[in-house]
């Protein structure tokens, strides 16, 4: 080829690079208040009506009872890693020897192992005194291990040859799809069983935000926030952090005032219809009388003409206004993240599952952050620490030999009788427990 034929094709690449930058830069700086009208306001439309059915069925789930609600969140976690599972796969053209089918038994062994230690932690009362589960829970680590280590040993002895990279390149997307859906995912169903509040309340706290932030863009945002989402805008997303922080005070005081709502989980077949106590009730629920500043007094005063001393304020209420803070402001950044994601894949969505939203995964990029973020902070600042029957019930059996666990039963019964706990069937008990013990039954 001759030098100046090459030089002319060098300048066609530039310019055809130079076009592409300026295409990107130029879709870039398309805001949404920037859109034309026609297009703007049917987008509109379609996300609000979408939005309204999304949330529609939200709530018929959540009354439908616990059990529906942990459905929910295990099928938005499969469809989410399906989706991710996909754009990698055919990122590589389909040239992965077994990639799918490795891809989903890594998924059914992590599941297997997430919502096994949930069970057997929350449920230690029934799972520890049940023939068939017994021997399950006791070795569920060394099992889960073993599955793991067995997909692992199949993906080694399938490496081919010229194809090593893409093969180790996939191995660790599926792994980090893993890590950042299905583990973040399983902290969302144990905010459910701590207390369906704790999955209610974050979950809407980033609905919340979304639609402000989008609202706040659609009619005012003028300047561009980040590069990696162009879409998004500082006027939207400050607007978003306001209107969070208030409906999540408005939110929590709402939620506290149902019993289905804070109670942690005991019959996962009951539902929003069933009559639910918990007793004791955590103090996080119970509103306390805060003493208002000398200037508030007076100010109160000049104004309503009566003299307030004393404001009534959950604790609930105060951690709302922080997990407001972090639904707006830190939890969009799983968003970014999801951006950045489908910059590398060059996607402009996931899927085209909800239309005027994308993909599942479009809609449920921050939810895994912020359902974390709820079970750290739940777990730091709020859980009581109680002994439970299943915790005692679990050392026992952990514990003790057949021996010490009958002599505990008959010091049990020495005691309960003592206080006249029992009632007059207690020797059959006692005699059916000996004999189950022994072997004889």
């Amino acid at each position: 080829m001759a030098p100046k034929q090459r030089k002319i094709n060098k300048d066609s690449v530039a310019t055809n690079v130079n076009n592409a930058v300026g295409a990107v830069v130029e879709e870039a700086t398309t805001l949404l208040a920037a859109e034309p009208p026609s297009k703007k306001w049917q987008n509109w439309w379609i996300r609000t009506f979408t939005t309204l059915i999304m949330i529609g069925i939200f709530f018929l789930i959540l009354a439908s009872g616990y059990i529906w609600s942990i459905i929910m969140v295990m099928i938005i976690t499969v469809l989410v890693y399906r989706e991710v599972i996909h754009i990698a796969y055919y990122s590589a053209k389909g040239n992965m020897r077994w990639f799918k089918s490795m891809s989903w038994y890594y998924l059914i062994t992590t599941e297997y192992f997430l919502y096994g230690e949930s069970i057997i932690y929350y449920f230690k009362e029934i799972v520890m005194v049940d023939a068939f589960l017994l021997p399950f829970a006791t070795h569920h680590r060394f099992i889960s291990f073993m599955l793991y280590v067995i997909g692992f040993v199949f993906f080694v002895l399938n490496l081919k040859k010229g194809l090593y990279r893409q093969q180790m390149s996939q191995f660790g997307w599926t792994h980090m799809a893993i890590f950042l859906i299905v583990f973040q995912a399983h902290f969302i169903v144990d905010n459910i069983l701590e207390g369906l509040i704790w999955f209610v309340l974050p979950a809407a706290l980033v609905v919340c935000n979304d639609i402000f932030a989008y609202v706040c863009g659609f009619f005012w945002g003028r300047n561009q926030l980040l590069l990696l989402s162009p879409k998004k805008t500082v006027e939207g997303f400050l607007g978003g952090w306001i209107c969070t922080m208030v409906f999540g005070l408005l939110w929590a005081t709402l939620l506290m005032r149902f019993n289905y709502m804070i109670c942690p989980v005991k019959d996962l077949s009951l539902s929003a219809w069933s009559n639910i106590e918990c007793n004791p009730v955590n103090p996080v629920f119970i509103s306390v009388p805060w003493k208002l500043p000398d200037f508030w007094v007076t100010l109160g005063k000049i104004l309503l003409h009566k003299e307030h001393t004393h404001i009534w304020i959950a604790p609930i209420q105060l951690h709302a206004l922080v997990m407001s803070c972090f639904a707006s402001l830190i939890a969009p950044f799983g968003g970014f993240f999801a951006s950045g994601v489908k910059r590398a894949f060059n996607i402009k969505d996931f899927g085209d599952t909800i239309p005027g939203h994308g993909g599942i995964t479009d809609r449920m990029d921050c939810q895994f952050l912020m359902g974390l973020f709820s079970f750290m902070y739940y777990q730091s600042f709020i859980k009581m620490h109680n002994i439970s029957v299943g915790t005692i019930l679990t050392l026992i059996i952990n514990s003790l030999s057949s021996k010490e666990q009958l002599e505990l039963l008959e010091r049990l019964q020495t005691y309960l009788v003592n206080q006249d706990h029992l009632a007059s069937q207690i020797e059959s008990v006692i005699s059916k427990a000996q004999n189950l013990i022994s072997g004889t039954l």
